[in-house]
């Protein structure tokens, strides 16, 4: 009877066993097909790029493609609930960024919660923003374009992607911290046209967005919006230097359905440091604006959620709602 009960203990014991086996197995062999990359922004953009950069990485990587999707629309929730609503099985991952943490708070009657609902798999870069103006408007440097404002108030226009977009809300914090009151102009697609037809004159704007123009001449670049100088632009000043405390970073990285394995998480984020680390895909990141900045998916998460709280605050400070 004795040899019985331990041969059913046994039994038991393996059965047990199996589930943490298979999804240790499956972690091991991750992945044995195509990775979907959602992208909750336009084919061309900062997301856009950065995704395919690090797709093409990991896909030579791990021997399996790493195919972006783009799938704009309302802001980058209906990419990001596609995510959410995925099988957590590492197949569909999200390119996610700071609009994701803005949107947190801009939306009353989303159907998920990012920071509960998404789990955070790696950090691919930091994305300093830049302050830009049209050529026309007699101001060279922060101090001078603060002034200018100060003195034309609501006549200057800042153009941005969209209500409650980076854009928008980058150029609000300045608007609060230093003071001045600009005529916000909110676009639903592209705003440079206009900016660089002088019909807007200021905007914040990604550095991928705006460094041909700033190289070109067309539009002047005075600050980047980050708490240190880009190594894309060095020669350019920060903000928080006329304007003390002001950052605005964005960032760019990927997110994947919050039940994912933690093992698949552990394996995608280190070969995405892998990547961030590799010089020729770093040089190819900076020189589209992107810093690359490697963290443990537990960092990245802590991050999300700073930006998260950091982000409302804003938005309810400057009062900005989606009509």
């Amino acid at each position: 009877m004795k040899l019985v009960r331990r041969q059913f203990l046994r039994l038991v014991a393996s059965a047990a066993a199996l589930p943490t086996l298979t999804r240790t197995a499956a972690a091991l062999t991750y992945p044995t097909r195509p990775v979907r990359v959602i992208v909750p922004f336009p084919a061309g953009g900062g997301p856009d790029v950065a995704a395919r950069l690090m797709s093409s990485w990991l896909s030579d990587r791990l021997g399996q493609s790493f195919i972006v999707e783009d799938r704009p629309g309302a802001g980058g929730t209906l990419a990001t609930e596609a995510v959410v609503r995925a099988p957590p099985d590492g197949y569909t991952l999200l390119s996610s960024s700071a609009a994701n943490a803005v949107n947190a708070s801009l939306y009353n009657n989303l159907s998920f919660d990012f920071v509960r609902d998404t789990a955070p798999v790696a950090r691919i870069g930091d994305i300093p923003f830049v302050m830009v103006v049209h050529p026309s408007l007699p101001t060279d440097s922060v101090a001078e374009f603060i002034r200018y404002a100060k003195a034309n108030a609501n006549r200057v226009n800042m153009a941005s992607a969209g209500v409650g977009s980076f854009s928008h809300v980058s150029g609000a914090l300045f608007t609060i911290m230093a003071g001045v009151d600009l005529l916000h102009v909110p676009y639903r697609a592209n705003f440079m046209p206009d900016l660089l037809a002088g019909q807007t004159q200021v905007a914040f704007t990604t550095i991928t967005f705006s460094i041909p123009y700033i190289r070109t001449g067309k539009l002047r670049a005075l600050a980047v919006t980050s708490a240190r100088r880009s190594a894309t632009l060095p020669e350019l000043p920060i903000i928080g230097d006329f304007v003390p405390g002001y950052e605005a970073i964005g960032w760019y990285g990927l997110s994947a359905p919050s039940k994912i394995q933690s093992d698949i998480v552990h394996k995608l984020n280190a070969e995405t440091n892998a990547g961030l680390a590799d010089a020729k895909l770093n040089a190819r990141l900076v020189d589209v604006g992107v810093e690359p900045t490697p963290m443990t998916s537990a960092e990245f998460g802590r991050l999300i959620a700073d930006d998260t709280e950091k982000w409302g605050k804003v938005l309810r400070a400057a009062g900005i709602k989606v009509e």
